[in-house]
């Protein structure tokens, strides 16, 4: 089977929009998707793009994505990529694309020169995390996610 991982294009955004459904519906948050495609289009591939995706298709059908952006270390005192979002269809699962998505990101990353390439994921994600110990992935437990939101972010906007 053929496997192809490429960056997505404006034309990929009514795509992008129903992965993004299908996550959040396997996340089982489909009641926190908020976005507006317009925007969210605009904010993919508008004058000044916040985040970049790549799609992964397998005989010629988009099976999956990643969509991520640059973040900064300080400490490193070099650009790393956080990967916000990796999903892949499950009819497609077991067939490489989440090792071909990452394989692409970590390119990406080193040519971009980049210290590192981080992601979160989900406690009760069992398969998720295994996939990715296996790849020599470490987890980051001594931080704690924080998030500001809603009428907290305004609050503090407003100060």
């Amino acid at each position: 089977m053929s496997i192809l991982i490429r960056p997505a294009i404006a034309a990929d955004l009514p795509l992008i929009a129903a992965l993004i459904r299908e996550l959040a519906a396997y996340e089982q948050l489909s009641h926190e998707v908020r976005f507006d495609q317009a925007t969210l289009g605009q904010y993919l591939f508008g004058v000044r793009p916040m985040a970049e995706v790549l799609i992964a298709e397998a005989a010629g059908e988009a099976c999956g994505f990643a969509l991520f952006f640059h973040n900064f270390s300080t400490f490193e005192g070099r650009p790393g990529i956080y990967l916000e979002d990796l999903f892949v269809r499950a009819p497609a699962r077991g067939l490489g694309l989440g090792l071909a998505l990452l394989a692409q990101l970590a390119r990406l990353a080193t040519a971009r020169g980049c210290a590192r390439l981080e992601w979160a994921v989900l406690d009760w994600n069992a398969p998720s995390i295994a996939f990715y110990q296996k790849l020599g992935a470490r987890a980051q437990d001594e931080w704690t996610g924080m998030r500001l939101s809603g009428a907290e972010l305004r609050l503090l906007a407003a100060l």
